[in-house]
């Protein structure tokens, strides 16, 4: 047996779907994250230190949703970003500072490793436009 939808009902649908989600929300225009270390090209130990920049945006906790904020993701050896329209999911290349962290120290396997930032908002998911720096790439010893 089939069930079809009311028209409006209809309407009502593709109009949500065609919007964009309720979680979406905008970052300053002039907003920009970056790595203050390592810097592209580094060799670094197996075990380092990764600090975070920010600038012309304030960072804000998962679960906060002031306007202007956001959290930090690291994406690491990430080839092919998620889809930035959903939260970002939690994995081994995509790692998550829900708490407001502006630094880690990580470890990786010897050899060549690319890291980039992506801002997320209080739900994990990315800005309208999204903040994210430049990927790099660090030598690891």
């Amino acid at each position: 047996m089939k069930t079809l939808l009311a028209p409006s009902l209809i309407l009502l649908t593709s109009s949500i779907a065609a919007n964009a989600s309720p979680l979406i929300t905008e970052a300053p225009e002039n907003a920009k994250v970056y790595f203050v270390s390592p810097t592209d090209g580094d060799t670094v130990k197996n075990t380092f230190k990764i600090v975070f920049g920010l600038s012309n945006m304030g960072v804000a906790p998962a679960g906060v949703n002031q306007k202007n904020t956001g959290h930090h993701h690291l994406l690491v050896n990430l080839d092919e970003l998620p889809n930035l329209q959903f939260p970002l999911p939690a994995t081994e290349q995509v790692i998550h500072f829900g708490g407001g962290q502006t630094e880690t120290e990580i470890t990786l396997e010897a050899g060549t490793h690319t890291l980039q930032l992506l801002m997320g908002n209080f739900a994990h998911v990315p800005h309208k436009t999204p903040v994210m720096s430049q990927k790099i790439t660090v030598t690891v010893e």
